[in-house]
């Protein structure tokens, strides 16, 4: 999932985004596969930027995209975390 122009001016996406994920996870979905799927690892990142292929205006967008997965899983896991608190 890209961010967008929209998303960068948007300071409450992250957490939309983590709200949708955590509704999955509410619905049964598993925590795991719902991290796998918010999370962009940074050995991933690190290989992007390493292709010399890509501009530099692009892997600034990657950088920004690495950051607002790493928000959005933040939010989506203290999400979990007060729901698990909950629970107990």
């Amino acid at each position: 999932m890209m961010i967008t122009a929209r998303d960068e001016s948007d300071p409450l996406a992250p957490q939309r985004e983590a709200a949708f994920f955590y509704g999955l996870f509410l619905r049964g979905h598993s925590l795991e596969g719902l991290r796998q799927d918010i999370d962009l690892p940074r050995n991933l990142l690190d290989k992007w930027l390493k292709a010399k292929d890509f501009e530099n205006q692009f892997r600034e967008n990657l950088h920004r995209v690495y950051v607002y997965r790493k928000q959005v899983l933040a939010v989506f896991d203290a999400l979990v975390s007060n729901e698990q608190n909950r629970l107990q």
